[in-house]
């Protein structure tokens, strides 16, 4: 095996171990950002949803994905589940087949594990968003049909030789195949589940509902920014230093950005430099920059960072005014975010910056060109994931239904759906909640109408 395969082979998978890293980062984000009573749910939610959409992406995902077939999805080399060559390169078995990513010289097996991570991370975006009050097979089933169905298309119209790739739109490391993809559907679900019990009121007040440990919330941050070393250098998927280099410094600097403009817009509209924006600032700017890392100068990262921190702090403010009930701002970060990182590139991109031709973006003379392919890809994405989750999603809750009981969710979801707690020495006298059987029952002892309680 000659050096160059070597060396390309051992940054793929350490890059790949660093993406897969990142659900811990998931896991810690998002029960730090909920309450205790359902820390047990999220985190068990955190390590199913990475093992479901593995199964899915592995028996069907990766050949709709990336198998050779017509614009719109991959028709060869399905059912991955049937073995694959491991030699270096395509492997002669599979020549012609997975034809759109053959551009890189490293063994299939590890171009295969490198995408699954992927994958595993744009369905675990959805976890958060609808946490603390979905049924857990619910959101097991919908995590599988997205790996093995929703991502796929999308990836293969991107990436894997599809029309929005033929069309000329670019995203290198997916602020659109993955982090778009993830917020569409998270959006799709919120829209059927409806808001957590008490978070409004008739009159339109929101109820803050804090989360429980924000340490662990920004442990979690900290283990995402680590990840995303991989996540976006490693999409070079070859040992190119150069690249790699030029990746790391965008993909950072655009996150420190949105460190301090997301810090700063909370301080003047809050009136305290509130840390949950904060952190939902840096992971902004990270998801912002994935699509245009390898396409922009330096000093252009540091603009679509700060950008990107202060839009996603509207944005959290704007989605709890309007009554979307997003408890950890997934939606604000990633679908937000991501669509402005793909539009990023048509504007800020500069033509061979770290060799690929991209043509210039509309300031830096490129005109419309570049930018008119990134707005298409955003909405022909966005229409087809939110559209298709939303008939899941729909589908669930008419089937088996989406979410669990009102006693269930007062009481905490990780007594109803896993029988036990996360802090179970901390448990105190709590009133009992036994009697309430019904919505009515919740309502007659609370004096409240469920419409008031934001029902």
């Amino acid at each position: 095996m000659e050096t160059k395969v070597i060396l390309d082979s051992l940054w793929v998978v350490l890059a790949a171990m660093l993406v897969f890293f990142m659900n811990l980062g998931f896991a810690l984000v998002e029960s730090g950002f909920n309450r205790a009573k359902n820390c047990v749910n999220i985190l068990s939610k955190n390590f199913i949803v990475f093992a479901i959409s593995s199964l899915g992406f592995l028996a069907l995902g990766w050949g709709f994905m990336f198998g050779d077939g017509n614009p719109f999805v991959g028709l060869q080399g399905l059912f991955f589940l049937n073995g694959a060559d491991n030699s270096p390169a395509t492997g002669d078995a599979y020549t012609g087949v997975y034809s759109a990513i053959s551009w890189t010289g490293v063994p299939l097996l590890a171009k295969f594990f490198f995408q699954l991570v992927f994958c595993g991370t744009a369905a675990t975006i959805v976890s958060g968003a609808v946490a603390e009050r979905i049924k857990y097979k619910s959101f097991i089933i919908f995590s599988f049909v997205m790996a093995i169905l929703i991502y796929p298309v999308v990836g293969h119209w991107i990436w894997g030789g599809g029309w929005l790739g033929q069309l000329g739109m670019f995203d290198f490391a997916g602020s659109t195949v993955v982090h778009s993809v993830g917020g569409w559907a998270a959006l799709a679900g919120i829209i059927v589940l409806g808001p957590r019990f008490g978070k409004y009121t008739r009159d339109g007040k929101i109820n803050p509902i804090p989360g429980h440990n924000l340490s662990i919330a920004t442990i979690g941050v900290f283990v995402l920014w680590l990840g995303w070393f991989g996540f976006n250098p490693g999409s070079t998927m070859a040992a190119d230093p150069g690249a790699i280099a030029h990746v790391l410094m965008t993909t950072n600097t655009a996150a420190i950005a949105a460190i301090l403009s997301a810090t700063a817009i909370s301080w003047i509209i809050l009136g305290k430099p509130d840390l949950g924006m904060t952190l939902n600032g840096c992971l902004a700017g990270l998801v912002a920059i994935t699509a245009p890392c390898a396409f922009v100068s330096v000093s252009s990262a540091l603009i679509i960072g700060a950008i990107a921190g202060i839009i996603v702090v509207l944005s959290v403010i704007f989605f709890d005014r309007i009554k979307i009930d997003d408890p950890v701002g997934a939606v604000s970060v990633h679908l937000v975010c991501g669509v402005f990182g793909t539009l990023a590139v048509g504007l800020f991109a500069q033509d061979a910056i770290t060799g690929v031709a991209t043509g210039n973006g509309l300031f830096f003379g490129g005109g419309l060109k570049l930018f008119s392919a990134q707005l298409i890809g955003v909405l022909g994405a966005g229409a087809f994931v939110f559209v298709a989750s939303l008939i899941v999603w729909t589908l669930i809750k008419a089937i088996m239904g989406i979410r669990v009981s009102l006693q269930e969710e007062i009481e905490g979801l990780d007594i109803g759906e896993h029988g036990n707690t996360a802090y179970p020495e901390f448990l105190t006298r709590k009133p009992g909640y036994t009697f309430l059987s019904n919505d009515a029952a919740v309502a007659s002892a609370s004096g409240k109408s469920l419409v008031q309680e934001g029902r």
